[in-house]
């Protein structure tokens, strides 16, 4: 497969293009990062769906060929980026379009990364400057298609994979992993089930509220996070009560990728612990977050209160302040039926130890507002579990 004509694609600019129906403007993006014979990765339950098939018909008509890929798990593996590389070598593609929710616009990156590397793909983790190991000639192009409204992948520079021997989520990444050019198209997420709309809408919550928190300074993703959780609290409960309101829909796309770009000032305790639990568990990161926030809000008090009653002024709560901010979060959790514990969802204390020990050196960890021991995550997870609030 020849590479050498994409020298240096990831200085393409992105360019956001949102309405419903901009799907069909799929084969022109295509065309302007010069693809030729893109190949689609998506998420398994997407890939037999007729949006997959059409998009698939609609970039192949207008270019030489379209493959499809779609072996990869709810949290996406090395392996399943080792097999998403060879398929696309297999068919000769020169481009990606990563399609679909989280875990296919991470893994499509990371294949995208990946095609042109000699080292392993751990050697790119978001270490120092390991991004700066990685063959730029090799990579190739991205368009980005997102089918939920939650990790903003589409708007990122990197892709979170996990090492299925260490049972470790490792951040993977290079500023050519930004994909080129990004479609948010709200009918694409109307097919949402409701369950799953309420998981990610709360993940793209803790992705801008965890940056508002976050103690580094950034005034630019401070504003866009502040906005982003008002888009939230006025359009998620519309998009899982109705999951055909188009604009709701929209909104939540919008939230989404705001949080993700927000997120550039930091994560924090909510990530710290998701990462590991979803490393250990295989659970459902957008949930594990929305079941997490009250506990690590709790936990941060003492330093969010001031930022907090700032914040509930301006969705103008009523008594703002730490509390009113607090119960509005509880209140939205009990009417999107998120789980109260994580011992619902089959999370057990057997392995407490080993998550606050990996909590307490995630790279999310750097952005609480208070640095947290192992000790301290371990009895936030626990809690957690518990239900301790």
């Amino acid at each position: 497969m020849s590479i050498d004509k994409y020298t240096a694609n990831w200085n393409f600019p992105t360019a956001i293009r949102a309405g419903a129906g901009r799907i069909k403007d799929l084969p022109a993006a295509c065309i302007e990062l010069r693809m030729k014979n893109p190949i689609i990765v998506t998420d398994p339950g997407l890939s037999e769906l007729p949006m997959i098939q059409e998009a698939r018909t609609l970039v192949s008509s207008a270019l030489l060929g379209c493959g499809l890929f779609s072996g990869i798990k709810g949290n996406p593996t090395g392996d399943n980026v080792s097999a998403g590389v060879a398929a696309c070598k297999e068919g000769d593609h020169d481009g990606v379009i990563a399609f679909g929710g989280g875990s296919a616009l991470d893994a499509g990156k990371a294949i995208a990364l990946m095609v042109g590397q000699s080292r392993p793909i751990w050697d790119f983790e978001d270490v120092g400057d390991n991004y700066l190991r990685v063959n730029e000639q090799g990579m190739l192009p991205i368009v980005a298609v997102p089918t939920t409204a939650g990790t903003g992948s589409e708007v990122g520079r990197s892709s979170v994979i996990t090492h299925q021997d260490e049972q470790v989520k490792k951040i993977i990444f290079h500023p050519g992993m930004l994909p080129g050019i990004v479609l948010l198209d709200a009918e694409l997420t109307c097919g949402l089930p409701a369950k799953l709309t309420a998981a990610t809408g709360i993940d793209a919550l803790s992705h801008n509220l965890e940056a508002y928190c976050s103690p580094f300074h950034h005034p630019m993703a401070q504003g866009i996070a502040l906005e982003g959780i008002r888009l939230v609290k006025g359009y998620l409960p519309r998009a899982v009560a109705e999951g055909n309101d188009l604009e709701a829909r929209h909104q939540m796309l919008v939230a989404s990728s705001m949080g993700a770009t927000a997120f550039q000032k930091g994560l924090g305790g909510m990530h710290a612990l998701a990462h590991p639990l979803g490393a250990l568990y295989d659970a459902h990161h957008g949930l594990l977050n929305a079941i997490l926030m009250p506990y690590v809000l709790k936990a941060n008090k003492t330093a969010i209160s001031d930022k907090l009653a700032a914040l509930s002024r301006y969705l103008d709560l009523p008594a703002p302040g730490f509390d009113s901010f607090f119960n509005w979060v509880i209140e939205l959790r009990q009417q999107l039926k998120i789980p109260n514990t994580l011992a619902e969802i089959g999370i057990d204390d057997r392995q407490l130890d080993k998550v606050g020990r990996m909590a307490f050196v995630d790279p999310s960890a750097s952005g609480n507002p208070i640095p947290f021991s192992a000790a301290e995550y371990q009895q936030i997870c626990q809690d957690a579990i518990q239900g301790d609030l």
